[in-house]
Order: structure tokens, then sequence, then C-alpha cells
């Protein structure tokens, strides 16, 4: 299922990818869970919020085709204007990211909701529309072990099923199978995910601006009160 939110696609810039954002819906107990304690489950998902809000306003202003949040559950006001909504399906990591690419019919790069850091000059390689020429997949190593993007000039589900995910090893093998299936891959910037509380204060540090430090500015404010 899919439906798409009313707002000014038209002045949004054109681009030749499909740009999506893999992203749960910020209900307590369900999100961000490695960052209680020292945040209650309320806390991190208003920080869970905050960080896909950051992650939308980037990919506002980021060229594209379409706009996707591919969301486990349901939009609130955090969803800004102009941005398509696609229900993830059940199933795996592995499967829900292969289902969101075979929802595309031409170039997509997927990203996800923990690194509200990133800037359109993190993105731009990979948006430019000379992105393809020469290159089949765009991969951003997390620092973690995992991956931050994945682009694909031919959405293949197959690329990523079976692939084990949330575990350190889950970057270098995606990357592998891409590889190893014969896909020139090109790379863009290593990125720090937000999982603990250490991760969100290095990534506010370095977005100091957006709304992820301001929330984290605040609860933090709060508990040295």
């Amino acid at each position: 299922m899919s439906s798409s939110v009313p707002g000014p696609v038209d002045t949004a810039p054109a681009g030749v990818t499909a740009l999506l954002v893999i992203a749960k819906e910020p209900l307590p107990g369900r999100v961000k869970t490695r960052l209680t304690p020292p945040f209650s489950p309320t806390e991190a998902a208003r920080l869970a919020e905050a960080a896909l809000a950051d992650t939308l306003r980037t990919v506002c202003a980021l060229p594209a085709t379409r706009r996707v949040v591919v969301l486990e559950g349901r939009a609130g006001p955090w969803l800004p204007s102009g941005i398509e909504v696609v229900e993830q399906c059940s199933g795996g990591l592995d499967e829900r990211l292969a289902a969101a690419f075979g929802g595309c019919t031409g170039p997509a790069l997927l990203i996800g909701m923990d690194t509200p850091q990133i800037t359109a000059a993190d993105l731009a390689p990979a948006l430019s529309p000379t992105a393809w020429d020469g290159c089949d997949a765009w991969f951003g190593p997390a620092e973690d072990g995992g991956f931050w993007a994945l682009g694909l000039a031919e959405p293949d589900p197959a690329l990523l099923r079976g692939v084990p995910m949330s575990v350190p090893e889950t970057g270098a093998v995606q990357r592998r199978r891409l590889v190893d299936t014969g896909l020139t891959v090109r790379d863009l910037p290593r990125l720090r995910d937000v999982d603990t509380a250490a991760d969100a204060a290095h990534v506010a540090a370095l977005a100091p601006h957006g709304r992820f430090a301001a929330e984290l500015g605040r609860l933090t404010a709060a508990v040295v009160r």
C-alpha cells in the first residue's frame, strides 16, 4: 500500500534516481532501544523522531525522481509534504530492504533514518546526473560494520535477500555480494549511525544546528537539572 502526501513536489529538484528512506514510526519502546538507558523509551522515541525529521529535510532538498519513506507504522507530523509513503513488507530486514528496491523501476538510492548528520555533499556523488556512468552500485559504509546507504542502477531484490543484518559483518557481506555479482561499486563516505548515547553525542556534534542536536540538548539539560 502506498499513499502520496500532498506537497510542493514540483518545486523540489528533479534527478535521475529515486531516493528512499527506510524508517520506523518513532514510538516509545519500538525505536532506538539501545538508547535506553540512559534515556527513557519516550525520550529515545523523541530522538528517533528528530533524527528522521532531519533526514527527511535533507532528502527534500536533494535531486530525485521520487522521494519515498518506506515506513513501518503510520506517518506523523514529522513527515514533510511532498514525500511518498510506502508500507514496509513483513519479514526480516533483508526482505524489507529487498522489497523497497523491488518497488523501483529505475536507479534507486536507499538510506536509513539513523544518520541525521547526512548532508547534500555526502549523497551528491550518487545523485548526480552522471552517477551511474560506469557504475552499478553505490555503497555507504557505517562505522559499526553495517551500511547507511545503498544505491542500485538496476534494483534487484536478490542482491539483498539473505544478507545477515544488524551484525558487525553486515556491510562487508553486502558489499561482497554486489562485487561477486559482477557489479561496479563506488563508495560514499563512512558515517556513524545513532545506536547508543555515545553515538548520539557524536552525531549531534557533527550537525549542531539540526533538530536531533536540539532534542538531545534539551534532554541532556533536563538530566543535568
